[in-house]
């Protein structure tokens, strides 16, 4: 077998040039495509606003809260280690100031976790917050968003003199090219109950106006009075903690939800979060994302169903259920063990991927990711993040980040114990030096570019080892795109060789943009860095018969 490797000026002309003499053809027949949704072009990096950056310290109100403060309330553990339930100064300031780290990086999306009104006060009932403690309330204030009072009322801790959330859209928008994904909840409001003496707020709904809507009163679930209307937008069954549980039955709450998320959306929020989605039937969501949709058809959604089981998960995706995509956990699951463990197998990630006959929807729009601020952060080497984004860059999905990991801040760490630490501007000025930011900035915006890799089939080769091989095919209207990409997770160089489904014509190499000329029966034998990824390019429509099979197969039984 001949194999023909070529140069041919890619030195002295440069990549993109190079790429520019290879035109996709305009004659493409068979479709082949993971997704045609949009929003599958994306990565998301997912911040809290308040831990991110203090751009505007004069919103912070440290005089808040009175006897029941709520600006910084340090919880200390051993070793000098601390966490924090008070507020810590995040805005929109610092999200806008730093807009340009984060598209750098090459994400094209923004998640924020809730930007709308919650309490003035620390929660005063509830079991007392320690460190490192999980599942109480008392003590911790509303610094993460999810306690919201007034679902269209932005929280005074957020917008700045001319930059209120319309204005951190747009701007995002026009200036960096980053949609805003807003994080929503439905099926709870603030701790409600339990507190010495009611607090303002707290087990409170207001309106778009302003006006009192639903109240606990400081009264348990089994207290409520159904015939009393401040009572009727709860359940009178408890559900997490203190948090009132809002009743979904009540189509009061459903208008209330798709109007107050509609004016967001008219504000600039590109796509839904939705927080605790398994906690609300079915039925509700079909309505709420049929009346959102009706006015945004394109409209990007996808929940938080907090279980490892992909058939619950995936039942929230299909179309009877709202069609709305969830966060991919059981992918994050598997992810998290493999890079987190050197002598692990690319064979485990198999298993959560479900290309065929799996229960999702579609996979390809699975949100995926390896941990987020409800779970402890990834406990992985520096190699190991590594390892996770070329494998989450590359594979299919839409790739979520969580803030600091560019840098494996706080590895290891759960809420109370360092998870969702203040990362603030000095880490982000170090973390431009740091490798792992290295790392991710080179695969990220190398998906940015290339479709395959965005919205392509995926066609696992080999997985063993230290090392993976598969593609990614798009064949969609006048684009046709194959993506090889091998992976090495290893501490040494590995020679990887793929001759199965491999297509005649020309490769590129995305990174080096080194040019091999293939024919039919070569083998591609490429050395893989440690720690490393290498993506070889074909731009041309799919001829291999093999490949024609498995792809017809995959989109099949997608």
């Amino acid at each position: 077998m001949r194999l023909k490797q070529c140069l041919v000026g890619c030195a002295a002309l440069g990549l993109a040039a190079c790429a520019s003499q290879f035109q996709p053809s305009t004659e493409v027949s068979a479709q082949y495509v993971g997704t045609t949704h949009p929003f599958a072009a994306e990565a998301i990096y997912f911040l809290i606003t308040d831990r991110f950056v203090d751009g505007d310290p004069a919103n912070n109100h440290e005089d808040q809260g009175g006897e029941y403060p709520t600006f910084n309330l340090p919880l200390t553990g051993p070793d000098g280690q601390t966490a924090n339930v008070g507020y810590m100064g995040g805005d929109f300031r610092g999200v806008l100031n730093n807009a340009a780290f984060i598209r750098d990086m090459g994400f094209t999306a923004i998640w924020m976790t809730p930007i709308v009104d919650n309490p003035d006060q620390a929660f005063a009932g509830g079991e007392p917050i320690s460190f490192g403690g999980a599942f109480k309330d008392g003590g911790k204030t509303g610094y993460h968003g999810y306690w919201g009072v007034n679902f269209f009322k932005v929280d005074e801790h957020y917008p700045s003199a001319g930059l209120e959330y319309a204005d951190l859209t747009r701007r995002l928008r026009e200036q960096y090219g980053l949609k805003t994904v807003l994080d929503v909840v439905t099926n709870h409001g603030s701790p409600s109950f339990t507190m010495p003496t009611d607090q303002p707020k707290f087990g409170e709904i207001y309106g778009k106006d302003g006006r009192l809507l639903a109240d606990h009163q400081n009264l348990s679930p089994g207290q409520l009075d159904a015939g009393n209307p401040l009572h009727q937008f709860f359940h009178s069954e408890e559900d997490i903690l203190q948090l009132s549980n809002l009743n979904d039955e009540n189509p009061d709450v459903l208008e209330y939800f798709v109007d107050a998320y509609g004016y967001w959306l008219s504000q600039g929020a590109a796509a839904l979060r939705i927080d605790t989605i398994k906690h609300v039937p079915h039925h509700f969501w079909k309505q709420f994302s049929d009346r959102l949709r009706a006015h945004n058809p394109d409209l990007f959604m996808f929940g938080e169903s907090y279980d490892y089981n992909a058939n619950f998960i995936a039942q929230h995706t299909l179309a009877k259920n709202g069609g709305i995509s969830v966060l991919d956990f059981p992918g994050q699951q598997a992810i998290s063990k493999v890079f987190s463990t050197p002598q692990s197998d690319f064979a485990e990630l198999l298993g959560y991927l479900h290309l065929t006959h799996g229960p999702y929807a579609n996979p390809y729009e699975l949100t995926t990711f390896y941990d987020n601020h409800d779970m402890a952060r990834m406990n992985a080497s520096d190699s190991g993040f590594i390892d996770a984004h070329n494998w989450l860059f590359t594979s299919r999905g839409i790739p979520v980040v969580y803030m600091g990991s560019e840098v494996g801040y706080m590895r290891g760490t759960v809420e109370h114990q360092g998870n969702r630490n203040y990362y603030g501007q000095d880490n982000i000025e170090l973390a431009k030096q740091h490798p792992i930011h290295a790392q991710l900035q080179r695969v990220a915006n190398l998906r940015k570019r290339i479709p395959a890799l965005q919205r392509g089939l995926q066609v696992n080769l080999d997985f063993v080892g230290d090392q993976a091989a598969f593609y990614r095919v798009v064949q969609l209207d006048d684009m046709a795109q194959t993506a090889l990409v091998l992976l090495n997770k290893g501490d040494s160089p590995i020679t990887i060789k793929v001759q199965r489904y491999l297509q005649a014509g020309r490769w590129q190499e995305q990174f080096s943009g080194e040019v091999l000329a293939l024919e039919e029966g070569d083998v591609l034998s490429d050395e893989v860095p440690a720690h490393g990824v290498r993506v070889w390019l074909r731009e041309g429509p799919i001829n291999q018969p093999q490949l024609q099979a498995k792809l017809q197969e995959l989109t099949a039984h997608r």
